[in-house]
């Protein structure tokens, strides 16, 4: 856990230096005087001058500062408020570029990194609807798929990228029924609600061959359903529900999810019940299932990160409900970022501290873009506003009247989240994950 806290604290230092150098950078690329970029906030330990610019360390590692000769000061020449709205426009918008692309960066080694899935030589067949591809092809349920074209389907998604193809054309799956295996020729059809070609088939891990009379099943299991998970987790092989079954205290109740025709349902049953590691019921399996560690191409990965950052603002619409029903799951500051970053290690693993930088990355932009002075976004804002008024800047009290409210509202804003990341803290709770 210290650990996971120390690599947060320095992700977050690392996506405020990157901030920070994007500013840097465009004030420098449009000529505005920089006096001083440092990495830490003072007491300065040490600096070098290059091109008139002071490079310094300093001992406060909390992210990074660029300091511009006359700051906001008009009457100054090179500062930064001298320039006109679109390259003052720029340089406000660069600090939130940057963080966007390393977000991108992040969020594509992520994506690259191989990373645990659910193989099986096969895929196995629950449901054919009536008068669809599958059926007309002669698929039964219980049917395992081990080929399409040529190739072998070890995961549904194997068998959904077999079928990615042009209007009329068919495709040749192999298909194992029983100890026979022998050659279907299907041709997929093209689902304007899904967007995507099916075949009419429901996939699933297991299915029901026989139920035990009298035994705890019996009672609410019936021949081919599929068992889904026990207590919430899923299983993928008969060793694994004997596992888990045989861990369940005999006080304790435990609940096993089903799906049926009708749709999933659970069952509970008692500790005793289940203690021998069996539910009396019959599993065929999809064949020689097991958990590996599957490679992602650098191309799909980049792919991935690069959508997941478009879909983001209508992500973040999405879970406005959410927002609503529990602000403090919503707005996080450092110190919910870091419960965040260390719960999501704990859960999914350390790789995930990947992840969650590049999020943390794509908050800080978002955040900064909001047009709010002193904010990025606020700077921004009155860039547009003197645009279009072609170049006539704001008046000096408009503009402190507006930096005076916006520094009130952030200042109100960091207290109030600040105080729900300690109270949840306090109380215990967390983010679910």
């Amino acid at each position: 856990m210290i650990e996971t806290i120390l690599l947060f604290i320095v992700s977050l230092f690392v996506v405020i230096l990157v901030h920070e150098f994007g500013h840097f950078i465009a004030s420098k690329r449009i000529g505005v005087a920089v006096e001083e970029f440092g990495i830490g906030f003072p007491p300065r330990l040490f600096g070098r001058m290059w091109k008139g610019t002071l490079y310094s360390i300093n001992a406060l590692p909390i992210g990074a500062f660029v300091k511009s000769k006359g700051e906001n000061d008009r009457t100054v020449e090179g500062s930064l408020a001298a320039q006109g709205p679109w390259r003052r426009l720029f340089v406000y918008a660069a600090g939130p570029m940057a963080n966007i692309l390393l977000a991108f960066v992040l969020l594509s080694v992520f994506f690259a990194l191989p990373r645990a899935a659910i193989v099986s030589d096969g895929v196995l067949v629950y449901q054919v609807q009536e008068d669809s591809a599958a059926h007309v092809a002669g698929l039964e349920r219980g049917d395992v798929i081990v080929t399409a074209n040529d190739r072998a389907v070890r995961t549904w998604n194997d068998l959904q990228a077999a079928m990615a193809v042009s209007p009329g054309d068919s495709i040749e799956i192999e298909v194992l029924r029983d100890t026979t295996r022998f050659p279907v020729t299907v041709i997929p059809e093209y689902s304007e609600s899904l967007g995507r070609n099916i075949i009419g088939i429901t996939l699933a891990r297991n299915i029901v061959t026989s139920v035990e009379p009298g035994s705890p099943a019996a009672v609410e299991i019936a021949e081919g359903d599929s068992l889904l998970g026990v207590d919430g987790a899923t299983v993928i092989n008969q060793a694994d529900l004997t596992e888990r079954l045989s861990r369940v205290d005999l006080e304790s109740t435990v609940v096993v999810t089903m799906l049926s025709d009708e749709g999933a349902y659970t069952v509970e049953l008692t500790g005793s019940q289940v203690q021998s590691g069996s539910l009396g019921i019959d599993l065929q399996w999809a064949p020689n299932t097991r958990i590996e560690r599957l490679p992602t191409s650098p191309g799909t990965a980049v792919l991935t990160s690069a959508t997941y950052i478009v879909s983001m603002p209508a992500l973040i619409v999405a879970s406005l409900p959410l927002m609503q029903e529990d602000p403090s799951l919503a707005f996080v500051g450092p110190i919910g970022a870091g419960q965040l970053t260390v719960e999501a290690v704990r859960t999914f693993g350390p790789t995930n501290l990947i992840f969650i930088a590049g999020l943390i990355s794509i908050g800080i932009a978002l955040f900064n873009l909001i047009p709010i002075p002193p904010l990025d976004g606020g700077g921004i804002l009155v860039a547009l506003v003197e645009a279009v008024r072609r170049g006539r800047p704001l008046s000096e009290r408009a503009l402190r009247f507006a930096y005076a409210g916006g520094t009130a509202l952030l200042i109100t804003l960091v207290i109030l989240i600040t105080t729900s990341d300690l109270l949840r803290l306090i109380e215990g709770r967390g983010f679910g994950l």
